[in-house]
């Protein structure tokens, strides 16, 4: 009877009256507080926060300062819908027993004391629920807090809220029937990226100061890229995902990732000495090593390109590439332009892997939930009979010119066993292949890449343009190491040239033709355009530091903490 129930709205009208009544509370007790530092709170790193309270700096008290972001919180929310689960009374009551704590011991509790810690919907949160967008999940708190919730409290953080979601998880907008949708930081009219979606808008208005996500397909660094943020994804979990909700908790053919967000690679730096190496759950196979110190040679060799032969990247995408290569030549650095191989394979392998029980697990959960307009393409191929599938791509082929589309097309439907098995020997061999001609062959330090072909698209754009993950979701398959830097900004010049040739910057026919109708240079003006800084497998320290390296090389240019201003203000 599902099609037909209708109970999914008095449940995310419940909800939202919930959230709306609980934002409220909190609004009337910040007004009671006098904050006349909180720009200087909002301004500063979380290492400069847990620095200027354990120095006793006059005005930096762990209630003071947990204050101060959940007024900007507010704002954020206000301006975004970023925000599913208010913990803020909760927040302000942990600050001040830390504040007495710290006033009877003299010690602060961890790395992160004092730092108002924000968390993804996924991630359990004692006494909250996780319903990560479906209605069915409501009303069903967690009994413990995850682990890495607990770790992020054991060393002094402050969970504030959890952020918004798209769903099912697997989708780079973010909306579901529950809390609705999320928006970007800057425009209201655009996507803020997901799956992390609420997380980085949260970041990028400076609500939080450190946050944690997912990352199975871009999760971390798309919303991180198309909203102005850092974010790490790792090669392999090194942050525990025990005690988080998973639409698919037994698929691990492609690896979810749990990692930080931040408004600055120290704080990535910082969240990831303070939580890397400490013991997973139980059913976990984290490597017990901590954060490693490491030092790069004075001059690096990096790779880099600005199309990876599946979707045309757009202008400010390739500016930016540019620009960052610009910055680390002008630093010092060889940089050398080259093909990615196989990147059209890693991208028919993931939709093969992902959709090889037709998504039924991932949609299983939606119950009477219509499912998102996200999903559309997502869930097409597996829904089309196997004879009308072999048609469309033999068009596709034949007619439109568009082998790429056809590839990733036949890849998504239902599989056997046996054919899920070769698909992952195929992962297997992509990982060798790569390691062979860039990391052995080219000798390259790093890889410089895009983040997604567009920065971010209008609201309900994604429902055909899911291949534009296809930056991120490469590294995913080949499970190597990647974060994120924000760049540079869209400009009104980043006009789109009519028709490139395609032996300059081939890629699918039909995505390119979405693109263009959905690209506008004078709309996305402003929108954040980032790039993605990529490693060999096990070497995460490295890959920070390189992104501290092209942060420093790139100079100031308008991100970080104190860099937004609430819609209001204008």
């Amino acid at each position: 009877m599902w099609p037909f129930d209708n109970s999914w709205k008095d449940i995310a009208a419940k909800k939202q009256a919930e959230r709306a009544a609980a934002i409220a509370a909190a609004a009337r007790t910040i007004q009671s507080y006098h904050l006349p530092q909180r720009s200087a709170h909002l301004s500063a790193t979380a290492g400069e926060i847990t620095h200027n309270i354990q120095t006793h700096t006059a005005g930096w008290t762990a209630e003071l300062v947990t204050a101060a972001y959940i007024s900007r919180a507010l704002e954020a929310h206000a301006a975004t819908n970023c925000i599913t689960e208010v913990m803020f009374l909760d927040a302000l009551e942990q600050a001040r027993a830390l504040d007495k704590e710290f006033e009877a011991t003299g010690r602060a509790r961890g790395a992160l004391h004092g730092v108002p810690v924000s968390f993804k919907d996924q991630f359990n949160v004692k006494g909250y629920d996780s319903t990560i967008g479906y209605t069915q999940w409501a009303y069903n708190p967690a009994k413990e807090d995850g682990l890495l919730v607990a770790q992020v409290k054991a060393a002094g953080g402050i969970p504030i809220c959890k952020t918004n979601v798209p769903q099912t998880l697997l989708s780079f907008e973010c909306a579901n029937p529950v809390f609705s949708r999320t928006s970007h930081p800057i425009s209201p009219l655009h996507i803020p990226g997901g799956s992390s979606g609420g997380e980085a808008a949260l970041l990028a208005c400076g609500g939080s100061a450190l946050g944690f996500g997912g990352d199975i397909g871009g999760s971390l660094r798309i919303p991180a890229g198309l909203s102005g943020c850092w974010a790490l994804k790792c090669g392999v979990p090194r942050f525990s995902a025990w005690g988080s909700a998973s639409p698919d908790p037994g698929f691990e053919a492609i690896l979810v990732n749990n990692g930080p967000m931040a408004r600055s690679v120290a704080d990535l730096k910082l969240a990831c000495q303070t939580l890397c190496g400490l013991p997973g759950g139980p059913n976990e196979h984290l490597p017990p090593v901590p954060w490693r110190e490491v030092k790069l040679p004075p001059k690096l060799r990096i790779g880099y390109y600005t199309s990876d032969n599946i979707v045309e990247m757009s202008p400010p995408v390739k500016r930016a590439v540019r620009e960052a290569v610009a910055a680390l030549t002008k630093a010092g650095h060889e940089c050398v332009e080259f093909v990615p191989p196989n990147a059209l394979e890693a991208m028919e392998c993931f939709t093969a892997l992902t959709s090889s029980d037709g998504y039924r697990t991932l949609t299983s959960h939606l119950g009477p939930d219509p499912q998102d307009a996200s999903l559309f393409l997502v869930t097409l191929g597996p829904s089309i009979p196997q004879f009308l599938r072999s048609f469309a791509t033999w068009v596709l082929r034949t007619f439109v010119g568009d082998h790429r589309f056809a590839r990733l097309m036949a890849a998504s439907r239902y599989k056997s066993v046996g054919e899920f098995v070769d698909w992952t020997a195929r992962r297997n061999e992509l990982m060798v292949e790569y390691n062979a001609k860039v990391w052995e062959e080219q000798a390259f330090d790093f890889v410089l890449a895009p983040v997604q072909a567009m920065p971010a698209v209008p609201h309900g754009a994604t429902r055909t343009l899911v291949p534009l993950a296809s930056a991120t979701i490469y590294y995913n398959t080949l499970h190597y190491p990647a974060g994120v830097v924000p760049v540079t900004r869209v400009q009104p010049t980043d006009v789109w040239p009519d028709a490139p040739p395609a032996e300059r910057d081939p890629g699918s026919v039909m995505l390119r033709t979405e693109m263009r109708r959905v690209y506008d240079a004078h709309a996305m003006t402003g929108l954040p355009v980032g790039v993605q800084v990529v490693g060999r497998p096990w070497e995460e320290e490295r890959v920070l530091e390189a992104m501290a390296v092209l942060d420093a090389a790139l100079g100031p240019r308008g991100f970080g903490p104190g860099s937004w201003t609430p819609p209001q203000a204008v």
